[in-house]
């Protein structure tokens, strides 16, 4: 039978994990659920899995777990010789290009991202302008990360037809 799965957590790669936990906790309201750890590439459990997802010779990385409001799990990597990519919106590319957070202060958590480091995007905009206060942006966190943001839930904001 087929039914719909949670989302459980996303993992995220930044080039300072003390940073980004300080940026996703002061500026997401965040909270820690694993300090930052070093993982090294050896035969203990833990380096065994991250050896069959990642490869020989990754050699080590720290790692920090986090949780949303939502009880969503986030996971930073700053991996050995981690580096920001000139170009972090290759949207074209198969691959995860954002992920969403929702509050109904956008243009507050907009200028919160700002103030810390991060980017705007584009201007706020409104899906149904006058008629409905459903309110989006795009933002980027100061490790090139994309991160949008919705006044209102998925859910809401879409089954409204969103784009007719």
């Amino acid at each position: 039978m087929t039914y719909p799965r949670s989302f459980s957590h996303i993992g995220l790669s930044v080039t300072d994990l003390d940073k980004a936990v300080e940026f996703y906790t002061q500026v997401m309201g965040w909270y820690i659920i694993m300090e930052p750890t070093t993982i090294s590439e050896d035969d203990s459990p833990i380096g065994v899995m991250c050896t069959d997802v990642f490869g020989a010779g990754w050699d080590r990385f720290r790692i920090a777990h986090l949780s949303t409001g939502d009880r969503i799990g986030v996971e930073i990597f700053e991996f050995k010789n981690a580096q920001k990519p000139e170009n972090n919106f290759e949207y074209w590319k198969s691959s995860v290009f954002h992920f969403c957070v929702q509050d109904p202060d956008v243009e507050g958590l907009a200028a919160k991202i700002v103030e810390a480091g991060g980017k705007q995007r584009m201007p706020v905009r409104e899906y149904f302008p006058g008629e409905k206060p459903y309110r989006m942006v795009y933002m980027e966190d100061p490790f090139g990360n994309i991160i949008e943001i919705y006044s209102h839930s998925y859910e809401l904001t879409y089954s409204a037809g969103a784009y007719q």
